[in-house]
């Protein structure tokens, strides 16, 4: 990994729950000597993605990174774009809607929206990154990577983050290949034990699998009558955000979710 590499993943430490990191800590996430951390933070600093604050001189993110987020949603302004289909989406199923990007290996949250449907519901964080392996827009996205992606993948440690979340390759492949044949993806208590999610993947102007948009709710919600009507808005919100983003669906997946609609 170049040094540029190693600056720009020590970003990925900083979480809402996590804004403020001192050098020790950060570095003991990298697993970076403090040296190595510290110089690495300290170009960070100069070209102002990273800030120190407080006496206690910890690092959070600097001003560059809203600069450049500013710059891309008015470039490409996936969030803003998608905004009013993911409330719609929320609203419709009385549940929490979710939307997430591919960004190099990793799978982020972009946007949420919350129904006032019921007074428990899911709650996101914004800034995780979302497994591939125990979530319904993880296989989503996976099922529609090219086979070294899925391969690279699968070859990793795979967390058990519930008594249900699938961490056999052999499994996980078999289940892969039956998103792929669906065209959409559920996950029944893979990362969350009490939550049941079912996710389609979205695609860009190539035709390549970008990014996921996923509907959650509590697993005693899902019955079968709920899965269907789910399913059914998740297919007409996926299809509209793709176009949304001048993507287009590869024929097989629209004619796939013509027939599941």
């Amino acid at each position: 990994m170049g040094t540029v590499s190693k600056a720009l993943e020590l970003l990925d430490y900083f979480t809402k729950a996590r804004p403020l990191i001192g050098l020790s800590d950060i570095a003991r996430l990298a697993d970076l000597n403090k040296a190595t951390c510290f110089r690495l933070l300290t170009e960070l600093g100069e070209n102002g993605f990273v800030e120190q604050v407080g006496t206690s001189r910890e690092y959070r993110l600097g001003p560059s990174v809203l600069r450049l987020a500013a710059l891309r949603e008015a470039q490409v302004p996936t969030r803003d774009a998608a905004m009013p289909v993911l409330q719609v989406l929320a609203q419709q199923t009385g549940e929490t809607a979710h939307l997430s990007l591919l960004i190099a290996d990793m799978l982020r949250p972009l946007a949420h929206a919350y129904s006032a449907a019921h007074a428990t519901k899911v709650m996101l964080e914004d800034t995780e990154t979302l497994p591939f392996h125990a979530t319904s827009s993880g296989l989503a996205v996976l099922a529609f990577q090219p086979e070294a992606f899925r391969n690279a993948v699968l070859a990793k440690p795979l967390a058990q983050l519930t008594s249900t979340t699938l961490t056999n390759p052999t499994a996980l492949r078999a289940r892969i290949a039956e998103v792929r044949g669906l065209g959409y993806a559920e996950s029944r208590g893979g990362y969350e034990s009490d939550v049941h999610s079912m996710a389609v993947p979205l695609f860009d102007a190539l035709g390549r699998c970008s990014g996921a948009l996923a509907v959650a709710a509590l697993g005693t919600r899902m019955g079968e009558a709920q899965r269907r009507m789910i399913r059914y808005a998740l297919l007409q919100a996926g299809s509209e955000i793709t176009t949304l983003w001048g993507g287009s669906l590869p024929a097989d997946i629209a004619t796939l979710w013509r027939l599941a609609a």
